[in-house]
């Protein structure tokens, strides 16, 4: 983590500590007129000031995990719950993959990922969303069975028959796809 990132967690520990004192929670010796109201705020704008835009300039700090194989040792299992992980592909042989993404985002980049023959994505959502970033020289094919949710499928077709194949299979509840050459 960053300083900024630290020196924000720091503030907003502040200030709960003192919404704590003034609850009755815990007892501190603060009694400043300033502390009563003012400093919490203050603390808390600063905190959260800070956390954010440690986190504008440097995201991967927060998001990036390391890629999750699954029992076979190829295909990548990912599971998201009330948050958001980014994973993404340097070099590494792309062999599938199955996207869970429930009250939360995930992030896949396959940009740098080495496709060697067609792969299937399997994607479930519920109230979250999947953005799929994937090379310029693959087709990609969605299959959609989707409740008040969608997929976005921004990638171009390509007719080179030696271009390889990803297809998509979302399933999305008050959830949606995005799928991007970027």
């Amino acid at each position: 983590m960053t300083r900024r990132t630290i020196i924000g967690i720091i503030f907003i520990v502040a200030a709960l500590l003192k919404l704590a004192d003034m609850w009755g929670i815990v007892h501190l010796d603060l009694e400043q007129p300033w502390t009563q109201y003012f400093g919490p705020v203050l603390l808390l704008y600063l905190g959260c000031e800070l956390v954010i835009y440690s986190y504008k300039k440097n995201p991967s700090q927060w998001l990036q995990r390391p890629l999750p194989l699954g029992e076979d040792g190829k295909r990548i299992c990912c599971n998201v719950r009330f948050g958001g992980d980014e994973y993404v592909y340097n070099g590494e042989t792309f062999h599938g993959a199955r996207l869970d993404a429930f009250c939360g985002g995930l992030r896949l980049d396959l940009r740098k990922a080495v496709i060697i023959e067609d792969e299937e994505i399997d994607i479930h959502t519920f109230l979250g969303g999947v953005e799929l970033l994937v090379p310029e020289n693959v087709n990609v094919v969605v299959h959609s069975h989707s409740f008040i949710g969608g997929v976005d499928n921004e990638s171009v077709a390509r007719p080179e028959k030696e271009a390889r194949t990803i297809h998509i299979t979302a399933s999305n509840f008050l959830g949606g796809v995005s799928v991007k050459h970027q």
